[in-house]
């Protein structure tokens, strides 16, 4: 973990995970995976699919397509998850007020996400979210890239692998069992913190700003 001093930064910057930690992309990304299922003729269990979310895309392909096929499905997929995903996509409860709550402080919010960047674009567009930045195709450690590039000093994310993308970049963890992954299973993962869900964000980062390690115990 970074040095507790280089999380109260005169302007912070935060890092937030897309799917399941900003956006409730299940209904979109069933509707994606029914699409391309009816037009391949390989049966995929869409409903399977949205209770595992948050590795590339590539590796949930791998359960329903041959090796050889899978950068074919990929590029498919995400030509025709516009039509089927944006639009019954939902908000997270909190979502835009984490993102407002980093800003109140002076500080940045950036989605650093797995997703094809265009498409989380999209969804930030589509439900009026407006980060300072947005870094797609990363996943886990590599997460911690982006993180390092604009010098988040926090990440917030509901899967494992950010929890290992924060430790990665140096940033602190913090959690939220929204998405596959169980508190449990978060703090045993490494999350410095776990909150019940984003709506809990505000409060905490004014503590946290306040006193470090007062909201880290």
């Amino acid at each position: 973990m970074a040095p507790m001093a280089s999380y109260a930064s005169a302007a912070p910057t935060v890092g937030f995970d897309l799917d399941m930690t900003l956006i409730d992309s299940r209904p979109g990304i069933r509707a994606a995976f029914r699409a391309l299922s009816a037009e391949t003729g390989v049966r995929i269990d869409a409903d399977l699919v949205v209770t595992r979310l948050g590795p590339p895309l590539e590796q949930e392909l791998a359960h329903w397509f041959p090796a050889h096929r899978i950068p074919e499905m990929g590029d498919r997929y995400r030509e025709i998850y516009p039509a089927y995903a944006i639009e019954p996509t939902l908000a997270m409860p909190g979502a835009r007020d984490a993102i407002q709550a980093v800003r109140a402080a002076g500080g940045r919010a950036v989605v650093v996400t797995a997703k094809h960047e265009p498409n989380a674009r999209l969804h930030l567009a589509h439900l009026g979210m407006e980060p300072d930045a947005v870094i797609g195709s990363l996943w886990a450690e590599a997460k911690a890239e982006a993180l390092h590039e604009h010098g988040a000093s926090v990440y917030v994310g509901d899967h494992i692998g950010d929890v290992r993308g924060a430790r990665t970049a140096g940033a602190l963890a913090v959690s939220v069992p929204t998405g596959p992954c169980a508190a449990d299973e978060l703090r045993a993962a490494g999350a410095d913190v776990v909150l019940d869900d984003l709506t809990a964000f505000p409060a905490w980062w004014d503590a946290y700003r306040a006193s470090p390690a007062a909201a880290l115990a």
